[in-house]
């Protein structure tokens, strides 16, 4: 099975020796975000230095903090110096973050996408062809492209965002799309790669799996209905998202983060919804859980999200858990 494993916020089990042994775990690939804090690439390049040959991918940078041709810079820069294979992972992030920590306008998120993705392309295609581009966002001119082969993913949520995906990604990273609505939601990614003339077969498909696995079956499930809570309350789009298959249960999750009762947000979470949103449970049958996400014909590389809500125990035995080794 291959799968990838996103690196944890428990900031003191992110160590050389944890990045160790993920790869001897078996995972392909080993992801990072950044928010606030920390730079995925200054990230992805540590864990390189620790590690032999495993994969890289960034999950997710923004497209509203970097240029395009920052993007492409880092992201060769990041394969030439590691020699790794790297997913380059985007998406918009949230208002909040692009306009309260930026300082950006949040302006047209998925044209954003597009013209990123495109540019990003362009900028790391190699050869002797000068980068043109005359975009409704970007207008860049005569600069030579870098020699990197990376493919472009992103984390699209709402439709207009899978179409920017279809029309020029390698790769979608869905998150809070319940598993059994994937297929569907992947549909509006197809048609737009075919609109596009492209194969939608193309098109990786890496969703998060929030996970979480314990002998304490309870402690696990609390932890992804954490995670679950935490989107669903912040988050319109994802509120949105998880509404088209549990109205009620996403509209009382969203109404009691939205006044402060944490507690009450994740108690609101059903099983049904981690059933369909995440994996939790003791080891046995959290690996059939995982099993049977990793087995959707729509999935090509399921990544394995650790939540925040985790400690270091249940994060450790989380990855150990569900590895390609114990899988």
């Amino acid at each position: 099975m291959t799968h990838g494993v996103l690196l944890p916020g428990v900031t003191d089990v992110v160590t050389p020796d944890f990045a160790k042994r993920l790869e001897s775990l078996g995972y392909d690939t080993v992801w990072t975000g950044e928010l606030w804090g920390t730079d995925a690439f200054v990230h992805l390049s540590h864990v390189a230095h620790h590690t032999d040959d495993i994969g890289l991918g960034t999950a997710i940078v923004n497209v509203f903090s970097r240029s395009p041709a920052v993007l492409a810079s880092a992201a060769a820069t990041l394969q030439s110096t590691t020699d790794r294979e790297l997913r380059l992972g985007v998406g918009t992030s949230t208002p909040k973050a692009i306009e309260d920590l930026h300082g950006e306008s949040f302006d047209r998120p998925a044209r954003r996408i597009h013209e990123t993705v495109e540019l990003v392309k362009a900028y790391t295609s190699g050869g002797d062809e000068r980068v043109d581009y005359d975009g409704e966002l970007f207008d860049v001119a005569d600069f030579p492209p870098l020699d990197a082969d990376v493919p472009l993913y992103v984390a699209a949520l709402g439709p207009a965002n899978r179409r920017a995906t279809g029309h020029v990604a390698d790769g979608w990273i869905p998150h809070m799309i319940p598993f059994s609505q994937l297929s569907e939601a992947f549909e509006v990614v197809a048609d737009a790669a075919r609109e596009a003339g492209r194969d939608p077969d193309d098109i990786s498909v890496a969703p998060y799996v929030p996970s979480a696995v314990s002998d304490d079956a309870e402690a696990a499930t609390k932890a992804v209905k954490g995670h679950i809570a935490y989107y669903v309350g912040s988050g319109e789009g994802y509120r949105n998202s998880v509404a088209q298959t549990f109205p009620e249960e996403a509209d009382a999750v969203a109404e009691a983060w939205r006044d402060g009762n944490r507690g009450d947000a994740r108690d609101a979470v059903t099983d049904e919804m981690v059933g369909e949103l995440g994996v939790a449970g003791t080891p046995e049958d959290a690996r059939e859980q995982f099993r049977e996400v990793a087995a959707l014909d729509t999935i090509d590389e399921p990544i394995v999200v650790i939540p925040a809500q985790a400690d270091e125990e249940l994060t450790k035995g989380t990855v150990e858990e569900l590895s390609p080794e114990r899988l």
